[in-house]
């Protein structure tokens, strides 16, 4: 536990990371796929130097659907399958929890108007992202790895809330964390079968995409990538809602700003995927262009008829689409 962390930002870094089991069962099928899980040392070895007291993940492979749920078990020790690619093998784990934290987390989370509930018992399915990222990052258990999921559901103020919820937990207990999200940027598998040295981004609208928030991220725009992530998700991916979430709850998370000092360590295909490593750290100076303003939520404020859509909702987040042409600026 460190001191000094109650008046503070207690979130050291955060890391973009993916998560197909691909990178810890079949690396070296793929010198892309390789060239990513070597990354994935270099992960390892700045979350060693930064030292903190717990790692927080936010897993867009585990979906939930009532509220939120949040990873308590003290130890957890399976053997993990992946229920779509099963024949690369299986990755037995052990995943030391932090049960005090995440408990806190939910409380935190109710205080803020959230419905949200702790998993602990043995046996969870604890989701393929998670697993992944923790034999690659953490693979001795060396520091405690607290788990939220990615309710299906949540609208971006949801989201933002939520993550509030765990910076309030953090505070409370004077604990330090580096955060990671688990995705991938663009997330279309392919459809056929393609052998791993074919492999490639599903598509070059998708890998466009992928490369403009990478160059955000890289000049530390993790706020403008907050506000663009509904515009990516029309663009270049599939219509699986909890993806483009993440970056709301990393910003809501880290704070939401473009103080950032960004660093693309790798980004290459996996399955189809944009997989890309990307580490963000907090600095002093902002990029230079500006963010968007949309509304900033402490406090959850009941159901938006998300699934059918709000006008209020769809006015507001309208704001932040842009032409092709503003984003990728003008063809020669």
């Amino acid at each position: 536990m460190k001191t000094g962390t109650m008046n503070k930002n207690p979130l050291l870094k955060a890391f973009l990371l993916p998560g197909l089991p691909h990178l810890v069962l079949a690396a070296d099928q793929n010198p892309g796929w390789k060239k990513i899980k070597a990354c994935f040392s270099e992960v390892r070895k700045s979350i060693d130097l930064l030292n903190p007291d717990v790692l927080l993940v936010y897993s867009t492979y585990w979906p939930s659907i009532l509220g939120h749920q949040v990873l308590t078990r003290p130890l957890s020790e399976w053997t993990h399958v992946d229920d779509q690619f099963h024949a690369l093998g299986s990755i037995p784990y052990k995943i030391k929890g932090d049960e005090l934290l995440g408990s806190l987390i939910v409380q935190k989370s109710k205080e803020r108007g959230l419905y949200a509930k702790t998993v602990n018992y043995q046996g969870f399915p604890i989701d393929t992202g998670s697993v992944v990222v923790h034999e690659l990052v953490n693979a001795s258990a060396k520091r405690p790895m607290v788990v939220v999921s990615s309710n299906i559901y949540a609208d971006r103020a949801e989201t933002i809330v939520f993550g509030k919820a765990a910076v309030d937990a953090l505070k409370e207990q004077g604990k330090t964390a580096v955060a990671i999200i688990v995705s991938s940027l663009s997330n279309r598998l392919h459809s056929e079968v393609v052998a791993p040295a074919d492999d490639h981004i599903h598509s070059q609208k998708d890998h466009e995409w992928n490369l403009k928030f990478l160059e955000f991220l890289k000049e530390g725009r993790l706020e403008d990538v907050s506000q663009l992530s509904r515009q990516f998700h029309r663009e270049a991916r599939v219509h699986k809602v909890a993806n483009f979430k993440p970056f709301w709850w990393l910003s809501a998370v880290m704070g939401q700003n473009n103080l950032y000092a960004g660093e693309i360590l790798g980004y290459e295909p996996v399955c189809g995927t944009g997989a890309a490593v990307v580490g963000l750290t907090p600095a002093h100076k902002a990029a230079k262009d500006l963010e968007f303003d949309e509304n900033d939520p402490d406090r959850y404020g009941g159901e938006r008829n998300v699934i059918g859509g709000d006008e209020e909702e769809d006015a507001g987040s309208d704001a932040a689409f842009m032409s092709e042409e503003e984003v990728f600026g003008k063809a020669p």
